[in-house]
């Protein structure tokens, strides 16, 4: 697509980080609307959960190196898995990509000056560190962290004398937080493209945040209300979900996965786009499929929210029902590998150019269709029965959510780290840390496959000798993998006070708008709306926007 832009230089005009509105110094950034300073105001925040939930993984996988008692008690154990998996899942994979780059880059790659709602951009933050607020508070506060998993499931999460309540009020808090993201991109989206891109000349990254941002809006307050109710249940004993208060603890069990496997779709989506969106610069190539790969994002949310109860083969369900979202499920795998086909087609007689953004991309899809695969696994009903809440359900979740989801957060980070500051990181230190992380990674959740496939279950503190030799290779991946977290972090920090200055403004050789703008961008992004004709984007003299026609 062609863009032409008046007045491209900054002439005067200061980036985004100096800029000084009504507020300077730190209430500059607190109090701000400008969608760049919320996106990094999340990326902070983000990050500092994320390194807190990995640390709470070292310290569980320490404890399963070994039969018995390693260091740390059960009661404690359950309340670090629990922790774990509220940080990781609410707090870092599905805010992590819409959140970070989703509100830095989104105006930007459809033309548009800022978000709809500034404003609620900046409200949605307050709410996503307020609700993380209450669950630190759930564990500081007499009683304990929550020790019922993440899927606070019903009769345990209402009889616990631990702090649920707050626990499931931060989840209820982070949900509109969520939800009040999507409202902004679905509304941006919609309203403030530039004039002439035509849905089909929206770069891939927008089609993923938008398919994501209509499930966060219809998927996410059913888990609100799912929650709430469970608070209700709590204090005012109402049966609802326990059924020795009369109440349908598998009702529970519906309502929640009505929310959670469309929310795996919030999760995995936003990182599709990523990768829909480096591989071509990386290959050199023109994406293959454009439309399949768009379409394919509404499909996979549509048939995603459809999908629920194929967690639930083991909870007593009829045949018809078995059947029904078994089939569902591998509906849901074709529009992915629509995907998977088509980024393998687009790097196909390319000119593949090996960079830390492609590296994470590649490893992206390998991971993923891993992960992928052995979900359609699980949606064969004999398999499924077989290997239900065994840590081969652990590892496919982590080849997916961290495989997938993780990876693809780290290839964004890489991919846009030059655009975002103005600086570059070192290639080869970001190559080392990735082969850290990818080892590490194999090594840690692999051999869950081949345990959960013996047996062993999921979320127990213990376990049988025979699994010991599993659980030491994992343990030890994960070493590896944290000294690859800590290499790749540690090179981007670096790189953000004393890495190689930039102004450059495409180093990459990208062919969408992020990559047309100054480095880095300016409070508004554009001095003038760009006008959108025909791909690839390129900017050209002001004097022929008076002749062309908008297309």
């Amino acid at each position: 697509m062609s863009v032409d832009v008046a007045a491209l230089s900054t002439n005067g005009h200061t980036s985004y980080i100096d800029f000084q509105g009504k507020h300077k110094g730190v209430l500059g950034w607190l109090l701000s609307t400008d969608h760049k300073r919320i996106g990094i105001l999340y990326l902070i925040a983000i990050l500092t959960f994320f390194a807190v939930g990995v640390t709470i993984g070292f310290f569980m996988r320490l404890e399963l190196i070994a039969p018995g008692k390693t260091i740390m008690n059960p009661q404690t154990y359950n309340s670090l898995f629990t922790l774990h998996g509220v940080i990781m899942i609410f707090l870092f994979v599905i805010p992590g990509i819409p959140a970070i780059f989703g509100n830095f880059f989104l105006p930007i790659l459809i033309g548009a000056k800022d978000v709809a709602f500034p404003r609620l951009n900046l409200f949605s933050w307050y709410l996503y560190i307020f609700g993380a607020l209450l669950a630190v508070l759930s564990i500081l506060l007499p009683g304990g962290p929550a020790d019922t998993g993440w899927t606070f499931y019903i009769p345990y999460s209402v009889r616990t004398g631990t702090n649920v309540l707050l626990a499931l009020f931060a989840a209820f808090v982070l949900g509109f937080s969520s939800i009040l993201t999507g409202l902004n991109f679905v509304t941006t989206v919609h309203r403030l493209r530039a004039p002439g891109m035509g849905w089909f000349k929206m770069p891939l990254s927008v089609w993923s945040l938008y398919a994501t941002a209509w499930v966060q809006i219809l998927a996410t307050p059913i888990i609100g209300i799912t929650l709430l109710l469970v608070v209700i249940e709590r204090v005012f004993g109402v049966g609802l979900f326990d059924p020795a208060l009369g109440g349908d603890p598998v009702l529970y069990q519906h309502l929640f996965w009505i929310y959670s496997h469309p929310a795996v779709y919030i999760m995995i989506l936003p990182a599709m786009g990523v990768v829909s969106e480096i591989i071509p610069v990386f290959a050199q190539r023109t994406i293959f499929g454009y439309k399949f790969i768009a379409y394919s994002s509404i499909a996979i949310a549509l048939f995603g929210s459809l999908v629920w109860a194929h967690h639930m083969f083991t909870a007593g369900m009829s045949n018809t029902g078995q059947f029904i979202f078994s089939l569902l499920t591998m509906i849901v795998a074709i529009p992915s590998a629509i995907k998977v086909f088509n980024w393998t087609a687009t790097l196909y007689k390319g000119s593949i150019w090996v960079t830390p953004p492609l590296l994470y991309v590649l490893a992206f899809i390998f991971l993923f269709s891993i992960g992928g695969l052995t979900g359609i696994m699980q949606g064969v009903l004999s398999i499924d029965i077989h290997v239900h809440d065994t840590s081969f359900i652990v590892a496919h979740f982590h080849y997916v959510m961290f495989g997938g989801t993780g990876f693809g957060i780290f290839a964004a980070f890489h991919y846009w780290f030059p655009k975002m500051f103005g600086r570059m990181y070192n290639i080869k230190t970001a190559k080392a840390a990735f082969w850290f992380l990818f080892i590490g990674f194999n090594l840690l959740y692999f051999p869950m496959f081949i345990m959960g496939w013996l047996g062993m279950p999921r979320r127990y503190y213990d376990y049988l000798p025979e699994y010991q030799p599993f659980h030491l290779i994992s343990t030890v991946g994960s070493w590896i993998l944290i000294v690859g977290l800590i290499i790749m972090f540690a090179n981007l920090i670096y790189a953000l006070k004393k890495g190689k200055v930039t102004a450059e403004k495409n180093p990459w050789g990208g062919e969408t708008l992020e990559w047309k703008v100054d480095t880095p961008p300016i409070h508004e992004n554009f001095h003038t709306i760009p006008i959108v004709t025909e791909r690839p984007y390129e900017y050209k003299n002001n004097d022929l926007i008076l002749n062309q026609e908008v297309k």
